[in-house]
């Protein structure tokens, strides 16, 4: 098969050293892409949101499906765009249409989704400018902390939660009035604060069948001991240790299979995979948020433990075969540590040069902000890349990440050394 996947981040890399382990492969390209993604197959220089260049490449390249990375060509729309196509539409895309795509496009669209199937989540409102006194209400019949999150995309900064009502009241009238985050705070959603522990839950789905994929938990915040600003994710494990038999039990039965059956009912069609950021209060699992695609670094801890041939399970949930597979996953942990450029999340430099790559040999390197200059890897981004490692525990397999870390160097290099420390 010839493969197109559209992203340039370590989820991009991760999946594309997945596919390209299977003997069923035939040519691989990445659209845009990265330093990493280079060595694996052909990078193409496109946005992913150029839905007439990708068709270009498609049918240039003679592409037999198309694997969507990250949410925004998906909230977008570029599922419907291959099936509206007389020349794309036998062409599988793994991603959903944009309708589902919504659950991570709106977050009050999310909302009313689980309310209406009865997933267990933090009770909300949705308020406008024109609401804005109601918001002011709502947040005073809520104990602190208040967490306001913008309806839509805003590249994983969206979300605020402060402690003091007036700055809450502040931040609210800042999101709608002031459009903090343009277009994507023009409705808020105010819910109440979940205490607990939080994890992540991938369900890869053909629209009828489902597979539950290893669980994972992310480190956002830039400081130690998660202080500072969010980022995209600066580390990960899998599995989580306190996700049990017995919770995981509840997982699926509470929220795992009502997403899937709800989608089913809801006539919003889905192939690919659902992200479920839930959190464990007390012990009981409820959903803070839905992503319509793999994590990241998530996915560089997720995919280096499933077995199965990737190809193989692509075309399974193509094809809607999703039952007849056996997912296979590998007992060991695996742990990820992102490293970044000095300043991120704030403003950093770019076209740092990077060294010590080729004397990694007891990790897996995953390229997330990278590309070539000179014949040089350097930086383009602010996550530059995932130190993905296997041990018998999560202490024995971050060992092995921090140990190859320090054979890496770029000017600037940060990376959080307590990924981890709440477990």
């Amino acid at each position: 098969m010839n493969i197109l996947i559209l992203g340039s981040g370590g989820r991009e890399h991760a999946f594309a050293w997945k596919l390209s382990q299977s003997n069923k492969l035939s040519k691989l390209y990445i659209a845009p892409g990265n330093a990493g993604t280079f060595l694996l197959g052909e990078n193409i220089p496109i946005g992913v949101n150029d839905f007439d260049k990708i068709k270009e490449v498609v049918l240039e390249k003679d592409i037999d499906l198309v694997i969507v990375g990250p949410e925004d060509p998906l909230v977008n729309g570029v599922h419907d765009y291959f099936l509206e196509d007389a020349q794309l539409n036998n062409i599988p895309v793994i991603g959903p249409q944009k309708m589902a795509a919504k659950l991570e496009g709106s977050k009050e669209f999310a909302k009313e989704f689980m309310m209406r199937h009865e997933i267990p989540t933090a009770k909300y409102q949705s308020f406008t400018a024109e609401s804005l006194n109601e918001g002011y209400e709502f947040l005073e019949s809520l104990e602190p902390p208040y967490v306001l999150k913008a309806d839509g995309l805003a590249a994983g900064k969206g979300v605020v939660i402060l402690k003091d009502l007036n700055e809450a009241k502040r931040e609210l009238k800042s999101m709608l009035v002031d459009a903090k985050f343009g277009s994507a705070s023009t409705t808020v959603v105010i819910e109440e604060f979940l205490e607990g522990i939080e994890l992540s839950v991938f369900v890869l789905t053909d629209g009828i069948n489902y597979k539950v994929l290893p669980t994972a938990k992310d480190y956002k915040r830039i400081g130690e001991g998660d202080t500072g600003l969010n980022t995209g994710g600066m580390g990960a494990i899998s599995p989580v240790p306190f996700a049990d038999k017995v919770f995981m039990g509840k997982i699926h039965d509470q929220i795992v299979k009502p997403t899937v059956e709800g989608l089913k009912k809801d006539d919003l069609p889905y192939k690919g995979f659902i992200f479920i950021g839930l959190i464990k209060v007390g012990n009981n699992p409820k959903v803070i948020e839905y992503n319509v695609r793999m994590g990241d670094p998530e996915t560089e801890v997720v995919l280096p433990r499933v077995q199965n041939d990737f190809v193989e399970l692509m075309r399974a949930v193509a094809n809607g075969k999703l039952n007849e597979v056996n997912l296979k996953i590998d007992d060991r942990t695996a742990t990820t540590v992102m490293l970044v450029s000095g300043g991120y999340p704030g403003a950093y430099d770019k076209g740092k040069m990077i060294s010590g790559i080729e004397d990694i040999s007891d990790s897996i390197v995953f390229h997330a902000g990278t590309t070539h200059k000179d014949g040089k890897v350097v930086t383009n981004g602010g996550r530059v890349m995932a130190i993905t490692s296997y041990g018998n525990d999560f202490n024995d397999a971050l060992k092995t990440s921090y140990t190859s870390i320090e054979k890496l160097k770029f000017e600037g290099m940060n990376y959080r050394k307590d990924i981890g420390f709440d477990l």
